[in-house]
């Protein structure tokens, strides 16, 4: 009997997920997938939009003191040199400690590399790359947050194609984008933030410094082999820290769910080689981001300010592998376009509970400040994802209108930010007015995530939503 109410249950789910997506019409897919195909054609044009989606992932392993495994994990694929990599104040926390001892119990051999800099510079990058080329790895361990892990997989990426030139896999425009067509070494990654979800991703964030504004690079090929989720690496988590990052937990999770629905997107790549990790909003990524949603509905408030709630901690632990798994195949769009230049342009703004003397916005906070402005903006285009998201976050919805999603959701967004004390509007952070324009400008270049953006926008658009977000500063949240 369970036999078949399991496959009752997969029927029913399969059912759903073609209803909800609307599958496109024979006439839309490759002749060889067509019933009315004849072996006498000779040819197809391919269709303008894309027709398919592609789910790729790190694997995980969840749970307390996973992290002790990582040297048998190195072991078992016969690993003989490895580059560690973590950032040089995370030397003395207690998943590095266990991290290096598992290494050296299995006598294994290892260099490290701390010179890490939070929120990476294509300059910390190419330092990073040298010694990972100078030292003729076989694999690499990344302990730390987005920071560490990303630096990681460039290193990696770099390193077995010591021929590359840096902007060769750099998303274009701003790079050439080239596909990976190499083979990578064994990365396994161990997260000490509830954040980036980097342990799932084929994604590597930096900021360029000649552009004053963040990019990266983007293919499934950088994903970690595997992600050691320990959540005794979140007990030491400074508060800003876990609020930055759990708020960019939640906005991969928002911009993943209303992107751009991947079957819109175009023009479909010539070959499978070419589809980007980032395709727009799918339903297995949808079933990884509502749960993130709902997780943070939960436990976000409380992970940041009771660093001894090891239920919120843990659980916002797994909300970001949840997360990077949604937006690592859905994407993310408006608020992440914006934010790279937000942070690039940094003017004086030191953020509390980050180890640097230089001034920096973090990667969340960066994201968040523009996510109220942004969701009003594009709830026209999918009003029930918008309101499914409030929903998701603990708004009441029931009996509101379709035309009222965007303003549901952007309050349900001030009401979080107000909790967790994020600075008011871009004021706070040091802009201006006059420097809008700037921070448009370093905007449009970021296509890998703009073109997910569910409503087409123009430059003066853009210029409204930051607008509003600077003058209206004091009555965002």
């Amino acid at each position: 009997m369970s036999i078949f109410l399991g496959r009752d249950k997969i029927v029913r789910l399969m059912r759903t997920v073609s209803s909800k997506w609307n599958a496109q019409s024979p006439d839309h897919f490759p002749s060889l997938l067509r019933a009315d195909h004849h072996h006498h054609e000779t040819s197809t044009a391919p269709p303008e939009k894309e027709y398919a989606f592609e789910m790729a992932c790190s694997n995980i392993r969840y749970g307390e003191g996973v992290t002790c495994e990582v040297g048998k994990d190195f072991k078992n694929l016969h690993s003989k040199n490895i580059c560690v990599m973590t950032d040089k104040q995370l030397l003395d926390t207690v998943g590095v400690r266990m991290a290096l001892q598992s290494l050296d119990d299995e006598k294994l051999n290892y260099k490290l590399f701390t010179d890490i800099k939070v929120e990476p510079s294509d300059e910390s990058f190419k330092r990073a790359i040298d010694f990972a080329k100078d030292g003729n790895f076989d694999s690499f361990l990344a302990i730390g947050g987005g920071s560490v892990i990303d630096t990681c997989k460039a290193s990696n990426l770099y390193s077995t194609n010591p021929s590359a030139d840096f902007l060769d896999y750099v998303n274009a425009p701003i790079g050439k984008g080239l596909p990976v067509l190499h083979t990578l070494k064994p990365l396994i990654a161990i997260p000490t933030t509830a954040g980036t979800g980097s342990e799932t991703t084929g994604t590597a964030i930096f900021g360029l410094d000649k552009l004053r504004a963040k990019t990266g690079i983007a293919n499934r090929a950088l994903r970690p082999l595997i992600g050691l989720i320990d959540p005794l690496n979140m007990k030491t988590l400074p508060e800003r820290v876990a609020a930055w990052s759990g708020l960019d937990v939640l906005c991969h999770a928002l911009e993943s769910y209303t992107a751009l629905p991947y079957n819109e997107r175009s023009p479909r790549p010539a070959s499978p080689e070419l589809r980007p990790a980032y395709q727009g909003s799918n339903p297995i990524s949808d079933i990884w981001t509502e749960a993130a949603l709902q997780i943070c509905n939960k436990y976000l408030v409380r992970a940041v300010f009771d660093a001894d709630d090891m239920e919120a901690r843990s659980t916002m632990l797994l909300a970001s592998s949840y997360a990077g798994i949604g937006f690592g195949n859905a994407g993310v769009h408006l608020c992440h376009a914006m934010s790279y230049p937000i942070a690039g342009l940094v003017k004086d703004y030191q953020a509390k509970d980050y180890p640097t003397d230089n001034p920096i916005i973090p990667h969340g906070l960066s994201v968040v400040i523009t996510a109220p402005a942004v969701f009003r903006f594009t709830a026209t285009a999918c009003p029930e994802r918008h309101l499914k998201s409030a929903a998701l976050l603990g708004a009441d919805i029931f009996g509101k209108k379709e035309s009222d999603a965007g303003a549901i959701l952007s309050d349900r967004l001030c009401s979080i930010m107000n909790d967790l004390k994020v600075p008011n509007g871009l004021e706070a952070l040091g802009y201006t007015k006059d420097d809008i324009p700037s921070i448009v400008k370093g905007t449009l270049p970021q296509h890998r995530v703009t073109k997910l953006s569910p409503v087409k926008h123009s430059d003066e658009e853009l210029d409204e939503i930051l607008t509003e977000i600077l003058q209206n500063s004091m009555t965002i949240y």
